[in-house]
């Protein structure tokens, strides 16, 4: 008996497969003999036949023919199913104890027919299922359109007749937003710097461009609810923020999908902030390696600037300025501290649209942080006498502020500038001097005011230590003693007229760069800053607190100085 029907089953075997390939016959007998044990999922005797079509629908927003097999080859194997591709490459088969599918597909990934065989039956096409798998991918395609209509009714939000493109990168609720046209997605400009908005204003025509992500879709092997019609509410919310309809069924339809916002470039961003996205949009975002933030952003930033990913062991750098000392910069990544850790985020995986105005908000907010620590990092080497070198160094203070160290102008004691990035619009900086030291007449509002125009280190340390000269050059030509305490309100006010910020019209209400008159630094102790002497300073100093009607005295000058501009531009 045994062998009778050991001989009737190889000659139905060979009937089988006596048109196929011996290629594909072998390829076939070892995926049988790789087959893993499987468990059965239900006592239900279709699931295993439900689990696949479910599985194969997941593959559904794949782009490629390579990578619609790859998924459909793995999530058989995860079933305990087998799973082989013709010699064609076209076609793949998912087989089982009682029946197998045969997936047929053309060379872009698109479903041709799917046939259906059960043991000991000839294979049926099944339309049903063809027409199944057309109808998902077309639905994926129809949540992408329902977002970006959200998105581009949302742009359009508070929005004015005159509005440039500037207020809209740095203002509006979703950035500037350019529809997707052809075969390129939509993308979100969401931040630019105030040297880039000054670069596209020297040079008209000149394809300036800020930080951008592009808005697509994408495959998961989860199911997600998303919209399948646009669901902006034409009313507001009672806060004044835009509605949005529920996400009923009959709006929306579970799809093995999710929309991504992704960058041209990763950006390194705080854990926290990466923690609240995630909040926001109920999705975790994988692939993460934490390190820490001020290494990824000297990394990241070295390789923009760098044809080649060079020098990212370098924790010291030399920036050049215009009539100034060049200056030299130590960065203190901090990384003992845990709160510190960053990671480098290439996508934001999201299901809707409600959440994207606050994620921007967020990506501003890093994008502000990471364009100051940024602003200290340069690609330069040192070379010539390095007796006038300026030293600072930068380190993390804590939450989203950092410090900036330095020696007194004027004494050989430690100053400190701390910065604290509150929004992505808000600066706040305070200035800290041993008591006994001469002031440098720069307020806490002055030093604020710099930073947001210009979101340069160097820019405002430069401005810093000229008002320090002027201070020191005044008091020799008066022939009188520097006080330890804040000048009066008069000298303040000399100070900075002679020390004026200059404002672009055109960059008015948004950022606007600091320049300064030209003047020369007195020569600063060749030095180096180290941790230690940071941490002796707190112990040693006070904060620098002008009287409050200085800041109604600061007068802020507004001319376009081309010329000097140009200057800033070429030594940055």
């Amino acid at each position: 008996m045994t062998v009778t029907s050991t001989n009737a089953l190889m000659e139905q075997l060979y009937l089988k497969y006596q048109q196929k390939p011996w290629t594909e016959t072998l390829k076939l007998v070892h995926f049988c003999m790789d087959k893993p044990l499987r468990c059965p999922v239900s006592n239900d005797p279709d699931s295993p036949l439900l689990l696949c079509m479910e599985k194969i629908q997941r593959t559904l927003n794949a782009k490629s023919l390579f990578s619609v097999m790859n998924r459909l080859e793995s999530l058989s194997r995860q079933k305990g199913l087998n799973s082989h591709v013709s010699p064609s490459g076209t076609t793949c088969y998912i087989t089982s104890d009682m029946f197998y599918i045969e997936v047929q597909l053309e060379k872009d990934g698109n479903v041709i027919d799917a046939k259906l065989a059960h043991l000991g039956e000839a294979p049926v096409i099944c339309d049903d299922l063809v027409e199944y798998l057309s109808e998902m991918k077309a639905k994926g395609y129809l949540a992408l359109q329902s977002l970006e209509k959200d998105l581009y009714s949302m742009s359009l939000l508070d929005r004015t007749q005159d509005v440039n493109r500037v207020t809209e990168v740095l203002h509006g609720k979703v950035g500037h937003l350019v529809l997707r046209t052809g075969g390129t997605p939509m993308n979100i400009e969401f931040y630019i710097s105030p040297y880039q908005i000054l670069e596209a204003e020297l040079n008209p025509g000149s394809q300036v461009c800020g930080a951008k992500i592009d808005v697509t879709v994408e495959g998961t092997d989860m199911l997600h609810k998303l919209p399948l019609s646009p669901l902006l509410d034409s009313q507001p919310g009672e806060d004044g923020n835009p509605a949005f309809l529920p996400l009923t069924d009959e709006l929306s339809m579970d799809l093995s999908a999710y929309f991504l916002l992704k960058f041209h470039q990763p950006i390194p961003m705080f854990s926290s902030s990466i923690e609240e996205i995630q909040r926001l949009t109920g999705i975790q975002i994988t692939g993460l390696k934490l390190a820490p933030l001020y290494e990824l952003i000297v990394q990241s930033t070295l390789k923009e600037k760098c044809s080649e990913d060079l020098f990212t062991h370098k924790s010291h750098f030399f920036v050049s300025l215009p009539d100034c000392p060049k200056h030299c910069y130590f960065i203190n990544t901090g990384s003992a501290k845990p709160d510190l850790a960053g990671a480098l985020v290439s996508k934001i995986p999201f299901t809707h649209p409600k959440c994207v105005p606050d994620v921007i908000e967020i990506l501003r907010h890093q994008m502000a942080y990471n364009s100051l620590i940024s602003s200290c990092v340069s690609e330069k080497h040192r070379n010539g006498d390095d007796s006038e070198l300026l030293y600072f160094e930068v380190a993390p203070h804590k939450n989203t502020s950092f410090s900036v160290f330095f020696l007194h102008p004027m004494k050989e004691n430690l100053a400190c500038v701390i910065i604290d990035v509150v929004t992505s619009r808000e600066v706040q900086c305070s200035l800290h001097l041993n008591p006994r030291d001469p002031t440098l007449n720069s307020s806490d509002g002055f030093i604020s005011r710099a930073v947001k125009r210009c979101m340069s280190v160097p820019v405002v340390m430069r401005a810093i230590f000229r008002n320090a000269a002027k201070v020191e050059a005044h008091s020799e030509t008066q022939d009188m003693q520097v006080d330890t305490k804040q000048n009066p309100e008069p000298a303040c006010e000399q100070i900075i007229d002679l020390n004026s910020l200059e404002e672009s019209p055109s960059m008015a209400g948004h950022q606007d760069l600091v320049v300064t008159d030209k003047q020369s630094v007195p020569d600063s102790p060749k030095e180096n800053l180290s941790t230690a002497k940071s941490e002796t300073l707190g112990d040693n100093t006070e904060k620098s607190n002008p009287p409050v009607s200085m800041e109604t005295s600061c007068r802020v000058e507004e001319s376009t100085s081309t010329a000097s501009t140009e200057a800033v531009m070429k030594d940055m």
